[in-house]
Parts: C-alpha cells; structure tokens; sequence
C-alpha cells in the first residue's frame, strides 16, 4: 500500500465551537459546508442547542465521546469527522490528540478548529444579565434589595469611577465601569418585579437607543454638524422638545455636589444666552458660588479642580505625618 493510496489517507478532524449567546441554528457558512460535507459527524452532548437545526438541515449526528485515539481511527481511509463542542469545549479530546500527536507513533489526521458562530460586540451582556437574575432568586442579600436600599452604592460606584479616571489607571477604570454597569443591571431586574409599572434592562437599553438616535440627527437624520457646539445645539434643542420644560433649570439634579450644581446651572444660562446676575448674600456659599460661575465661563469644572486640590492638600497632611503620599 503506498503512501498515497486512500486507505493511507489520514483523513480529517474539525473541532466546530458554537457560542451559547448567538441563536442556535445561525451558524457561518464554512460550517455548514463543513458538516454538510463530513463523513460522520459527533457530539457528545445529547442535549446540545444545536442538534435540532443540525438534523432539520439532514445533517445526521452521532451521540457519541470517543477518545483521541478512537477518533483518529475513525478518520482513517481520508475519511472528515466533524465533532460539535460542547459548551466546554472538549479539553479531554484535545489533550489527548495532542498527546498522541506529540508521541510522534502515528500519523495524525488534519486537525482545523473551525468557530461556527462568533460572540458580537456586547455579546457578554447577555452573560451579566443571566448572572443578575440568578443571584436576584438565589442570593439571600440581593433578593431583599431595593431600588432605595441600592441608591447609596449607585453614588459611590459613579464616585469611584471618576477618581479611576482622574488617577488614569487603566485597570481600575475598566473594573469600576463594571461596577457601575452592575448598577444598572441590578436595578433594572428589580424594576421588572414592579407590580404596577414593570420594566427590563431590554426596556432601558430601547430607551436610551431611542434618545440616542433621536439627538443625533447629523448621524442618524439629514442635519450636519461639523463642530463640537453644532452638536450641542442639536442636542439641546431636541431635549428642550422632548421635555418640555417650563424652565432651563428644570431637570438638574438640586441634590448633586454643590460646585457642581452651580457650574451646571451657570452652563445653562450661559449655553441660553440670558443675562442673570449673581445674587448677592453674606457667607462662603455666595464667594463659592461666585467662583463656579467664573470657572465654569473659564471651561473649568470646579468640582474637578477642588479634588485635584483636595488631593494636593491630603498629600501634603501625610508628608506632615511622615507618610509618603
């Protein structure tokens, strides 16, 4: 028997992956080439997502674990054996056809690991909404909170994602934006228990994709924008008619920091174009006032440039204390 005669043919091993989040059936077309073209094709999992689209499509699966070794056999005479991974994927397999492939004792069938559908942006979403809702059934903690009982953490996660910004350390901001992500999962799977006014996180994410397309018509609509302020003004302008406010005031948060509210407030009538002299009183408050409208008219935002020297200031007590900063 020579060396290429069919019986010498080592034949073929793909190792086809699937991803949990993407519908089961929408697979790529390599795939299903490659599973309309295989000699034999096996699964060890009966229960795989995957295995009605499979057999819908005529494609016959075999219930079956076999074993590096049983597997390379069963690709002998050039024979394709195509084998749907599990969510797991198949360590057990893979590490034994490398061993075997490592020993150098026989020839190896072509190995192709062929991915049949692909996580898209965002896909890992879908994972976090997953966890959320099984730790709001099961966690004796998360099951009794609610949207008041969390408002406190929603605070301190915004608080602690602005100083991971401010210390630009790239690890932390990436954790801290999870954080304040769990938030917003969290409140939004409390908000579907509601009785009266139920909604989800599919309902916010709607919302806020609406809004988004919305105040932006020089992306999603025939208006043009070609500066920062064009799209500011554009912004504004459809906010003004969605809300419907009485006053350029309304829909500022009066609970927020102090330095904050009052550059916010002077960036309205500044952004409005109206003429309002600051009122005049006795005390800190009036001269810090004062200074936020300046800073703010400046691009300055107060409350930033207080905790830079904050900051200066705690440094400054530790080397006092003989601490290093």
């Amino acid at each position: 028997m020579n060396a290429t005669s069919p019986e010498a043919a080592t034949g073929r091993i793909v190792l086809l992956t699937t991803s949990h989040r993407v519908a089961p059936g929408l697979l790529s077309w390599p795939a299903w080439q490659a599973l309309h073209a295989a000699d034999r094709v096996l699964c060890a999992d009966g229960a795989h997502p995957q295995l009605p689209y499979l057999r819908e499509a005529g494609i016959a699966v075999d219930e079956a674990s076999p074993t590096a070794e049983e597997l390379v056999d069963a690709c002998a005479g050039g024979r394709t054996v195509v084998v749907v991974a599990t969510g797991e994927g198949e360590p057990a397999l893979t590490d034994g056809l490398a061993r075997l492939a490592g020993s150098g004792r026989i020839s190896m069938p072509d190995l192709e690991l062929l991915p049949a559908s692909y996580d898209l942006p965002g896909a890992r979403l879908l994972d976090l909404v997953q966890v959320m809702d099984r730790i709001r059934a099961e966690c004796p903690w998360s099951s009794q909170q609610t949207h008041r009982g969390l408002a406190k953490y929603g605070i301190e996660e915004a608080y602690e994602l602005v100083e991971a910004i401010e210390d630009g350390d790239r690890e932390e901001l990436r954790e801290e934006l999870g954080d304040v992500l769990l938030q917003v999962v969290f409140h939004a799977r409390i908000a579907e228990e509601d009785p009266d006014t139920p909604f989800s996180i599919d309902d916010v994410a709607a919302g806020i994709v609406t809004k988004l397309i919305h105040r932006h018509p020089h992306v999603f609509g025939d208006e043009t924008a070609t500066t920062p302020e064009d799209v500011k003004e554009h912004w504004l302008r459809t906010k003004a008619v969605e809300k419907q406010r009485e006053s350029l005031t309304d829909g500022i948060p009066l609970g927020q920091p102090g330095l904050a509210l009052a550059a916010k407030l002077a960036s309205r009538v500044r952004t409005a174009g109206l003429d309002v002299p600051l009122p005049t009183g006795e005390g800190v408050g009036y001269e810090l006032l004062a200074q936020a409208v300046r800073a703010e008219a400046a691009g300055v935002d107060p409350e930033a440039a207080l905790r830079v020297a904050a900051r200066a200031y705690r440094d400054a007590v530790r080397a006092a204390e003989g601490l290093k900063a």
